[in-house]
């Protein structure tokens, strides 16, 4: 029991990451309808940004206070990684809004490899190790069974907790929000009736983007090491939790990198860590076909 609650925390943290990365897919799908395949590349990039900004903060500056560190490394890797997004959106992206389908796929897909091989080219094909930080470890006794948590833990569960009530109520409450679902059920009608759709759509580019950087950052904290190649394979698990969890919706994307992350742990910790990707994909095919719609998603109903 006590390895199994330990399992538990892990998969908790894991599937948060997951989580935050797979509301930006969600909210750009939920508004354009399109699947932004480089937004893993974008958490990629937003790690590395972190590590540059943390290195230079504590090396070259010299701060010692690694919570002050910490609180600046996420804030320059949110506003910087949502400028890279910003620019992405206008380049690659919205030349091709009135394009057909496949356009604009194509251009995500390229501007993925892009970002992959550019910092591959500019940080080099190996892995990046981080300093240590929060390495701080508690004991929690629960119900007898002794198990160990780590401030980083902590730290990733309350984060996503907060930022994912801070999102539902900026989409439900405030008029961007209110642009954003009217952009979401008719783009052309919210044009006329007075909505800036390049400007919403930019603004969900640039809020995806900082909730990658934030994920970005929270994944080199929890392990230490960064490398080229780490956009792909979070990338793919954040939207199958999206997909997962109804894509679309909010707390569905984080519902459903929850249950990404406790099969991967579980799997990995009573099985083998070989087939942990099948038991993954696996779940998420049973699901989708007994609710198409995903956990928490809606019908699409065409407009006629």
């Amino acid at each position: 029991m006590g390895n199994f609650l330990q399992q538990l925390i892990n998969g908790v943290t894991l599937g948060s990451i997951y989580g935050l990365i797979a509301i930006g897919y969600t909210m750009v799908f939920g508004i354009i309808g399109m699947v932004n395949f480089a937004h893993g590349d974008v958490f990629m990039l937003s790690a590395f940004i972190a590590l540059i900004v943390y290195m230079a903060l504590t090396q070259l500056i010299g701060m010692t206070s690694l919570p002050l560190a910490f609180v600046i490394v996420l804030i320059a890797a949110m506003v910087l990684t949502g400028l890279w997004n910003w620019a992405i959106e206008r380049i690659a992206y919205r030349p091709l809004r009135g394009s057909f389908r496949l356009a604009p796929l194509i251009s995500a897909i390229g501007m993925s490899i892009f970002l992959s091989n550019f910092v591959q080219v500019v940080q080099g094909p190996r892995n990046k190790p981080t300093p240590p930080l929060f390495t701080d470890l508690i004991k929690v006794d629960i119900g007898g069974y002794v198990v160990t948590l780590s401030y980083k833990q902590i730290m990733i569960v309350a984060v996503t907790a907060a930022l994912l009530a801070g999102f539902w109520w900026l989409v439900q409450k405030t008029p961007l929000g209110r642009a954003q679902r009217a952009c979401e059920q008719d783009r052309k009608m919210a044009a006329l009736l007075g909505v800036d759709v390049n400007r919403t759509i930019s603004t969900t580019f640039v809020i995806g983007a900082a909730l990658a950087a934030v994920a970005g950052t929270l994944y080199m904290v929890y392990y230490g090491v960064v490398n080229f190649a780490d956009g792909f394979t979070p990338g793919v698990k954040a939207f199958t939790a999206a997909v997962l969890g109804g894509i679309g919706s909010l707390p569905g994307a984080v519902i459903g990198g929850l249950i990404i992350g406790l099969i991967e742990t579980f799997w990995s910790a009573y099985f083998s860590t070989d087939y942990k990707d099948v038991a993954a994909f696996s779940i998420l095919a049973i699901t989708l076909i007994f609710m198409p719609s995903g956990l928490l998603g809606r019908p699409e109903v065409e407009k006629v």
